[in-house]
């Protein structure tokens, strides 16, 4: 058996440097001097938050900043706050703090009681141990074509709430999310809250998704949220994500189903029209053709679910 060494000499095997770059670190104390910090490093300086999807490009070199900005002392970012949990409830809206992790929101009663469509999508979002570290603004902010909650956010007229210098704005969730990995946020400013209508009455939410295996990026899934009354859908949001660069709101699906009780004739209809709403591209996980019928078959099962069946 040869050595390790003769191997490395013989340059049988190539020492592979997969550590991060250099770089200086911050954890600063409150917003402003966050603000302050990516003012002074603009774009070359990056956020740490769960660090689920940060610490592997660092570790691969896919990204290289001059700073990392760990924002993980920041409890005010840390929010839900309704019996005892840190959900707040302001008015009509849920306010749900950018670092919260996926773990607390999948867990919060609150939640379940007035966004149970984030409740539904929780359980897909990768593995324990990632939700354990993951933060809600976290994914929101990466825009990750692939991800749950983006969706979900949009299939409930949510809005997200970005900081800057020059103080704090609330974008809606359909203009956020603007292409791939690209968001609404501008340069200097950091994802600080999103704000989610609580569930009105009559309103019933929907989820899934089809992956190779649980937890594994969705190669099709949709968020569906939509009012019940007498077994007839009304406005029905079905929002569809791993189909295209953002989420994918599937307006003529919903115009078809608008008024319609949930039987086989009002599904097909819905699924012919998706060939209108939806371009998917192909990946390394299936073909476009593929994510279609995923797309339909879905449709399928969320109107099934809605509708009581």
């Amino acid at each position: 058996m040869k050595s390790l060494k003769w191997l490395l000499n013989e340059k049988k095997i190539r020492e592979v440097q997969l550590k991060p770059s250099a770089f200086n670190y911050a954890k600063p104390s409150s917003v402003d001097e966050v603000l302050g910090l990516l003012s002074e490093y603009g774009d070359e300086a990056t956020i740490l938050a769960g660090g689920q999807s940060l610490m592997p490009t660092l570790n691969m070199r896919l990204s290289a900043p001059a700073l990392v900005i760990d924002i993980n002392g920041l409890s005010d970012l840390s929010g839900i706050s309704v019996d005892g949990e840190n959900l707040r409830v302001d008015g009509e809206n849920l306010r749900i703090g950018a670092l919260t992790r996926h773990t607390e929101i999948e867990n919060s009663p609150g939640i379940a009681e007035h966004a149970p469509l984030i409740s539904m999508a929780m359980p897909y979002i990768a593995h324990p141990a990632i939700r354990n570290r993951g933060t809600f603004g976290g994914s929101i902010a990466m825009a990750d074509p692939a991800a749950e909650l983006p969706a979900c956010l949009c299939a409930l007229d949510g809005e997200v709430e970005v900081t800057g210098k020059s103080g704090a704005r609330k974008v809606a969730a359909k203009d956020f999310f603007k292409d791939l990995y690209e968001t609404d946020m501008a340069e200097g400013e950091i994802l600080t809250a999103v704000e989610i209508p609580k569930l009105g009455a009559g309103y019933r939410s929907a989820f899934d998704e089809l992956a190779r295996r649980h937890g594994d990026y969705a190669m099709a899934g949709v968020a569906a949220h939509a009012k019940v009354d007498g077994g007839k859908i009304s406005d029905l949001r079905l929002v569809f994500f791993a189909v295209g660069s953002t989420p994918v709101t599937a307006k003529k699906a919903m115009n078809a189903m608008e008024g319609q009780s949930v039987d086989d004739a009002s599904i097909a209809a819905a699924q012919n029209a998706l060939e209108q709403d939806l371009s998917p591209f192909g990946d390394l996980h299936s073909s476009a053709a593929l994510k279609m019928h995923y797309a339909k078959e879905l449709t399928k099962r969320v109107l099934t679910t809605l509708s009581g069946g």
